[in-house]
């Protein structure tokens, strides 16, 4: 029992919590929604019950575990147990101790923290897709957009804020973030500002079938499964701002690729992963015209955990303590 470790990825959608035995199979699995009222506090409750679940199906306390990693979004201080600064959560605008918190409600002794998106990349090295490559760039695609390096086989944080790739630049004067910058790949592509520009053009006069799909889906949100089905039913609007989003990606990855010249894109995160192939082989095409490199191209490749490549990472994070 000791050597199954919790493993959780929370985003601004889902939680996803998992139990991983020593070779990284999945052995118990929960997914919750990320509770948008509530504050901080409501948050880590999604977790733990999250936790709880998982650790159920695997019939083990979660007291016996060896530990629980997670991976979130924001300024994530593993040494401190804080999260701060995480823009897509409730309550997250100043450090939440959720390390304390969650040793506290699991009864485990290692609790350990890291970037949802690093730890993404670092499953997806180690385990997914990038395990040919010796330096990859992971591309998240999700509420907002985040980015993961790994350079020379080592994982690459800078002093704790590397590969925020949503937050580069790719308009001057462009569309405000939901970070408050302006002119950010994030507020074209992040699922957040996309939903906020589907209601900007709906009351603008435009007509949309997204939010009746919502409302009949019963979601609070516009969720890449409703994205998906308004494109195949030739929705204008929708089609109108999935385009723009492709358009910022590309520029914004292709940027990055030309700055640090690695072996392989991996695209993943909850929209990413939903898009599948049509995605990374549209994400390559809007690459092309912005590589400096452009005869020796990197190898864009669909993130092979899927929806586990976070929480997967998460778990590694024990690994490593």
């Amino acid at each position: 029992m000791a050597k199954l470790r919790g493993g959780i990825d929370l985003g601004g959608t889902k939680v996803q919590a998992i139990i991983a035995d020593e070779r990284h199979e999945i052995v118990g699995q929960a997914r919750h929604p990320t509770p948008t009222t509530g504050g901080a506090d409501a948050v880590v409750r999604a977790l733990v019950e999250a936790v709880t679940e998982a650790a159920e199906q695997a019939r083990v306390e979660t007291e016996k575990l060896a530990g629980v990693g997670l991976g979130a979004p924001g300024d994530v201080d593993d040494g401190k147990g804080t999260i701060d600064n995480a823009g897509n959560l409730t309550g997250f605008d100043h450090p939440i101790p959720v390390a304390g918190m969650l040793k506290a409600a699991l009864g485990v002794g290692t609790v350990r923290l890291g970037n949802d998106v690093s730890v993404a990349t670092a499953a997806e090295f180690e385990l997914g897709a990038g395990r040919p490559f010796q330096s990859l760039l992971g591309v998240f695609w999700g509420t907002g957009v985040g980015g993961g390096l790994i350079l020379d086989g080592q994982e690459w944080t800078g002093r704790g804020g590397a590969g925020e790739i949503g937050h580069m630049v790719v308009k001057e004067g462009g569309a405000r973030c939901p970070c408050g910058r302006i002119g950010c790949m994030e507020a074209y592509a992040g699922r957040r500002a996309m939903e906020a520009e589907a209601k900007r053009r709906q009351d603008d006069g435009e007509k949309t079938i997204l939010f009746k799909l919502m409302k009949e889906r019963g979601r609070d949100r516009l969720t890449a499964g409703i994205w998906n089905r308004a494109l195949a039913d030739g929705d204008k609007v929708a089609r109108k701002i999935i385009d723009r989003a492709y358009a910022a990606l590309g520029a914004g990855v292709a940027s990055a690729v030309n700055l640090l010249d690695v072996e392989a894109v991996v695209l993943g995160g909850g929209v990413g992963t939903k898009f599948g192939e049509a995605a990374r082989d549209r994400l390559e095409d809007e690459m092309r015209p912005h590589l400096f490199n452009d005869e020796r191209p990197p190898h864009v490749l669909l993130a092979e955990l899927g929806d586990f490549g976070g929480a997967l990472g998460a778990a590694l994070l024990v690994e490593r303590a």
